[in-house]
């Protein structure tokens, strides 16, 4: 789950964060990385464990209906559709999500109210009447209700911002990311797996892991040569004057096309150019864009540089 446009973003916000703490150790500076891209793939699980939250809180909602309908002699079946979801019971059996919520104590009993009101979003939704109204709902049915619930109800919900603050001061920038990985875990479940079904991996493979730590460490340890290249392709303007996110932005960009021969210059380029649209000022994609550009073009004149474009 944690891919390298994640690991990317939580370096240059930490390079900027290292920097205003005027260079703090860089063994430090390094497991705080690590210990920030871990706490992404905990809001993973914890979105995953929402969902099961939901429908945990729906069933006490059938539940009183039904008794209210007992008590008022009132002959009307409650229908458990929603509340069986066949694709929240597997989600909810999980073994991996089970693990998380054993080894970290996480869960949502705290935000009750919060959940009170996503619920009542969902059961005024198109698609939760849409599927409520089946005449016979399938597994596929049950996962792709609850696909739509997270797409246009959970992930456009801003209430949900300052519950994860309270969690975590890194929830919140992870949030887009993690969210898309959600959705394709939801789009992923069968039932045949049932409790042993996979979630997203914490990495892809070892690999992405030592991405994040030499890029991390090169940035710093070649911070001034770095800077020097930028220096040199900066025209019309004083480096002392570029905004410092940007220089952050360019100097990691920088530590990634000397570092990585195997990355495509235009994978680098294209990567940064994003971070800045995100994290910087309005006219910094495209000014970030040439100067990168320009350092590997310069780069590969003197031959320093050689890979794919």
């Amino acid at each position: 789950m944690i891919n390298r446009t994640l690991i990317r973003l939580k370096i240059v916000q930490l390079m900027y964060a290292y920097y205003q703490n005027s260079g703090k150790d860089i063994n430090t500076a390094e497991k705080e990385l690590l210990f920030s891209l871990s706490k992404a793939y905990d809001l993973y699980n914890y979105m995953l464990l929402l969902m099961v939250s939901i429908t945990r809180y729906a069933f006490t909602q059938v539940e009183h209906k039904e008794q209210m309908n007992k008590v008022a002699h009132i002959d009307e079946e409650v229908s458990h559709r929603f509340v069986d979801n066949r694709f929240v019971s597997q989600l909810e059996s999980n073994n991996q999500l089970q693990e998380f919520v054993e080894t970290k104590k996480k869960t949502w009993n705290d935000d009750i109210d919060y959940i009170k009101k996503i619920h009542a979003d969902i059961i005024e939704s198109d698609f939760y009447k849409d599927y409520m109204a089946l005449e016979k709902a399938t597994y596929a049915d049950d996962r792709e209700v609850w696909r739509q619930i997270y797409k246009h109800i959970i992930m456009k919900d801003e209430r949900i911002d300052d519950i994860l603050e309270e969690q975590s001061l890194y929830w919140n920038d992870d949030r887009e990311i993690v969210d898309t990985f959600v959705l394709k875990t939801i789009k992923r479940f069968n039932p045949e797996n049932g409790a042993d079904q996979e979630l997203v991996p914490e990495y892809k493979d070892i690999e992405d892991r030592e991405f994040a730590v030499r890029l991390f460490r090169r940035t710093i340890m070649n911070d001034e040569y770095y800077r020097s290249l930028i220096g040199k392709c900066v025209k019309n303007w004083e480096f002392n004057r570029l905004a410092y996110m940007d220089v952050i932005i360019m100097q990691t960009a920088v530590a990634e096309l000397l570092s990585f021969p195997q990355i495509p210059i235009s994978v680098t380029i294209n990567e940064y150019v994003e971070i800045a649209k995100w994290y910087s000022t309005p006219k910094s994609s495209s000014y970030v864009n040439g100067i990168i550009d320009a350092v590997a073009k310069m780069l590969q004149h003197e031959n320093k540089l050689t890979k794919p474009n």
